[in-house]
């Protein structure tokens, strides 16, 4: 008997079924960079049209995260679907290297007596390892970028340029000093960023204190009563009792209803609406309401401090409410925002009687040498000795904590520098105003970052800058040592200044003798000022890195295209970004923003080791390779939580398991294809091709569409669909015989390996951002070349086609396919045939149903995958039906169908008369499938 299998064409490709990533993307990553494939990239693009993502720098300091690695896969899927678009993309990633984290470590792991020169260079040399070991893991990602030049906060003329930075924000008007409460953090010693602060729950003290007032006619005068012989007191309700010795007023609204109420413990004051809680939190059965008025009567009453010998005022503020407390609200300007802007209305004094430590100085009568949370009970215990404490009680409510001790922090009144949110700049407009106009023109992914964004420059309070550390970008400012004004040069001083730092780093100013500096470069008055010794705030070093990155290198430009970040830096980054943008330039250094959001387990929990949901991405990588890390996060919709866990995984793996073996298919069958010598017009295919390559293109519009919306789980739901159902579930089902059986050279087969090398030259290219190492060996495979990369390319372009109706008839084909293949399937079950070849298909259709199958002839055999398919047209869609009916007849030893002419040539009775053709004569004619 003949051996027929040598006369198939068998697919055969060096491209492997088992992707073994893990074991093999670490070659593929040194082989990228000893080609300098970055490198290539940028040269073939040079020219071109430049898109810039400006990378956000995340902290030097740990092994990267699952988080880390979310972000930076989301841009490096950016950066590599605008180079494949023929933009030139460079991509320079950072590091933000100052900060008390990093001097934590280093005193962690050196101890704290270290020469304050020596601890910042250990700082520097921490802060290099960490950026090492990280740079190591986001390579190992995949990511392309300029990773032998990356940018760090801590370069010398990185942090020369962002001092610069600082004095053009002076010199726009938008810098000043003042003592102003701020959140300090006492285990810090410092001063913290917004983006520093983060919202948990805290068990407080909750009080109520009267304040008694001191003159009886004004009181009288306000509620429009005769004069009264009893004492009568302003209720105030707080949960810090610590702040009460640095009470400077009592604050109403000035159009809320308050009662002059009789009580057992005398006259009291308390807002209408919220005076019925009130009395009955201090146990009072019988009262009376005596009076009542509007806030703004109650205007300067004099009001007995509680504890101590001074008397405050009543005062009005809208920012009073009736959420909770008395409607009267206790008023330290130098513990409190709304304190404070309030106290500037009323020139109240910002005494701030607690020290860097959070303790109270030595001189505060009653409680000097306390931390302020021991002081709360010796305040309560004060305020019940003297008869002004009505109630207390304990209350679970959210409260400001530090992000890095997770400790609560206070609202204290320092000495700073700030960033005036309502400054007037040189150009008359407030910085807020500015910043609200930049939002307006950014455009947001998701759109309601937007919003988000807008809220808080609405409600946030002047920027403090200024860090009492050791380890940061100094501020390199001279100040009057009585006024505290800046230097009249200060400008001139200041790029002195920038210059010696470019040559030495940050320590340049830190060992600067200041009085030797101004002596040789500003001798006049010189002894009269002093070097600033605070520190900027780290959210300064990476907000400003627009103008010491995007300005500074030739490959970049200003402003960037994109910002994109986790959602928790609309208060960090993208706000820190937006106000340095806007208090140098006028405007955000963006033209949009992106936010992603955070990674979460299978039960949406967040990362936690204590919770030993962790899941590293280097576990990841080693057990399945990048790129299926890289596939899940294409795969979720990032503008949520991102879910993870080994489950989804699985899922993950099995989607790239159809992908590869899609791919292993159009390779091995395109091995004897060369597409400049084979390659047929459009014009000339079977028209099963020509639905399959307008099928690919329809693909190829979705896919980009969603690449320029940033939407990758559009990107990767499509692709992986189109993989296992349009090709796999469907075309490359049909097209086995004809790859298999056909003529090595004939047209049939050669139409299918012409759509087949259209459709394979699309898919890589699309895959590539996501997949960017399967991309990269398949298209080794598919060139023929190792040293050619996919990413040297642009978007495939297809032949052109007249060929947009065969969509809607081959959708039809497919519906009725799938009833076929379900009817076979139940055949199949019962035991009547084996494989659908087994089968013979009588096929009753009417109207348009009938005119679309009998327009492929015989054809309809090839796409149902069975050995005879006839078609009988019927009068009505009632009498349409499929009968399915087992083969009779032999089964070809070479194309494997049941066919009657098996044998009818003598001198090959094993097979079929088109396999005899196929093999010996013309071929057999096809021209639908």
């Amino acid at each position: 008997m003949t051996d027929y299998k040598d006369t198939l064409n068998l697919p055969d490709t060096p491209f492997p079924m088992r992707g073994d990533l893990a074991r093999r993307e670490p070659a593929w990553v040194k082989a990228w960079q000893e080609r300098k494939l970055y490198q290539q990239i940028r040269q073939a693009r040079k020219g071109a049209k430049k898109f810039i993502l400006h990378d956000g720098p995340p902290y030097a300091n740990g092994d990267i995260h699952i988080g880390h690695a979310v972000n930076k896969i989301l841009k490096d899927i950016i950066v590599k679907s605008k180079t494949l678009s023929g933009f030139d993309a460079p991509y320079v990633p950072g590091w933000d290297c100052h900060g008390l984290p990093i001097e934590l470590q280093v005193e962690k792991q050196h101890g704290k007596d270290i020469p304050p020169a020596r601890f910042r260079e250990l700082c520097r040399e921490y802060a290099q390892a960490q950026v090492e070991r990280q740079k190591a893991d986001f390579i190992r990602l995949g990511v392309l970028g300029d990773w032998d030049n990356p940018y760090l906060t801590m370069d010398y003329k990185t942090e020369a340029d962002i001092m610069r930075a600082l004095g053009q924000i002076y010199a726009n008007g938008y810098l000043y000093q003042g003592s102003k409460p701020v959140h300090w953090c006492v285990d810090c010693g410092s001063a913290l960023a917004e983006a520093e602060v983060e919202y948990e729950d805290k068990n407080s003290p909750a009080i109520d204190v009267g304040f008694r007032v001191v003159e009886n006619a004004a009181l009288c005068k306000a509620f429009g009563i005769g004069n009264t012989p009893e004492p009568a007191s302003a209720v105030i309700w707080t949960t810090t009792p610590w702040t009460l010795p640095a009470n400077q007023a009592v604050c109403v609204h000035p159009e809320l209803t308050y009662d002059l109420i009789q009580t057992p413990h005398g006259l009291l004051i308390l807002a209408r609406e919220l005076a019925e809680a009130a009395i009955q939190r201090y146990g009072f059965e019988t009262v009376e309401v005596i009076a009542n008025c509007r806030g703004a009567a109650l205007e300067h009453l004099k009001l007995q401090h509680p504890f101590f010998e001074r008397q405050v005022p009543v005062i009005c503020g809208d920012h009073v409410t009736t959420d909770a407390g008395t409607g009267l609200v206790h008023t330290a300007p130098a513990h409190g925002l709304e304190d404070y802007a309030v106290g500037m209305r009323y020139d109240l004094p910002v005494d701030n009687p607690v020290d860097d430590s959070g303790k109270f100085f030595a001189s505060i009568p009653l409680f000097g040498g306390m931390s302020v949370w021991d002081a709360n009970k010796s305040v309560i215990e004060t305020l019940a000795a003297n008869h002004n404490l009505l109630a207390s009680a304990r209350l679970n409510h959210s409260y400001p904590h530090c992000w890095r001790h997770k400790t609560p922090v206070i609202f204290r009144a320092t000495h700073q520098w700030f960033i005036g949110m309502s400054q007037h700049g040189k150009d008359g407009r407030t910085l807020r105003g500015n910043a609200n106009a930049a939002v307006e023109h950014t455009q947001f992914y998701p759109a309601w970052g937007k919003a988000r964004l807008e809220a808080m420059i609405k409600n946030r309070p002047d920027w403090c800058v200024s860090r009492q550390r050791n380890w940061g970008v100094p501020m390199p400012l001279f100040v009057h040592k009585e006024t505290g004004l800046p230097h009249p040069q200060t400008l001139e001083l200041l790029e002195k200044v920038c210059l010696q730092v470019e040559q030495q780093g940050i320590e340049a100013w830190f060992s600067l003798d200041g009085a030797t500096f101004l002596a040789e470069h500003a001798p006049q008055d010189a002894g009269q000022y002093k070097k600033v010794s605070d520190t900027l705030d780290v959210w300064f070093d990476s907000g400003a890195t627009h103008a010491a990155v995007l300005k500074r290198r030739a490959e970049l430009q200003h402003p960037a295209d994109l910002y994109l970040e986790g959602s928790d830096q609309h208060r960090g980054w993208f706000q820190s970004s937006l106000l340095t943008g806007c208090a140098m330039d006028g405007r955000a250094p963006y033209e949009a923003l992106l936010t992603h959001g955070f990674v979460v387990d299978g039960s949406g929990h967040k990362m936690s080791k204590s919770k030993g949901n962790v899941i590293a991405p280097q576990k990841v990588m080693d057990t399945y390779g990048a790129d299926i890390l890289r596939l899940w996060v294409a795969s979720t919709d990032y503008s949520g939580e991102l879910t993870i866990s080994d489950e989804i995984l699985k899922r993950v793996v099995e989607s790239y398991r159809r992908i590869r073996n899609t791919l292993r298919f159009l390779l091995a069958n395109l091995v004897d294809f060369d597409a400049d010598q084979d390659m047929l017009p459009v014009e000339h295919w079977l028209e099963i091709d020509r639905y399959a390559l307008t099928m690919t293109q329809g693909l190829q519009t979705d896919m980009l569409a969603a690449y320029e919306r940033y939407e990758f789980h559009v990107v990767a739901q499509k692709f992986v669909s189109f993989c296992s159902e349009d090709l796999g579930g469907f075309y490359l089902d049909i097209l086995k015989d004809r790859l298999y059986t056909a003529g090595a050279q004939s047209l049939p087969r050669r139409s299918a390996q012409s759509a087949l090398w259209h459709i394979t030259q699309s898919l890589l290219k699309l895959m590539a951002p996501v997949l960017s190492f399967t991309a990269e060996e398949a298209w080794a495979d598919a060139s023929g070349r190792s040293d050619d990369s996919v990413l040297l390319h642009l978007w495939h372009e297809f032949p052109a086609t007249q060929d947009a109706a065969l969509l809607p008839k081959w959708e039809k084909i497919r519906e009725f396919r799938a009833r076929v293949t379900k009817q076979l399937e139940e055949v199949r079950a019962a035991g009547g045939i084996g494989s659908s070849l087994q089968a013979e298909l009588d096929v009753y259709a009417s109207g348009d149903n009938y005119e679309t199958l009998t327009s492929l002839g015989d054809d309809l055999r090839f796409v149902l995958i069975t050995s005879r398919a006839t078609l009988q047209r019927t009068a009505s869609e009632a009498d349409d039906k499929i009968v399915v009916i087992p083969s009779v007849h032999q089964k070809c030893e070479r194309c494997w169908h049941y066919r009657a002419d098996i044998g009818a040539d003598p001198a090959h009775p094993h097979i079929c008369g088109r396999c005899v053709s196929n093999l010996y004569g013309d071929g057999e004619p096809r021209s639908h499938a």
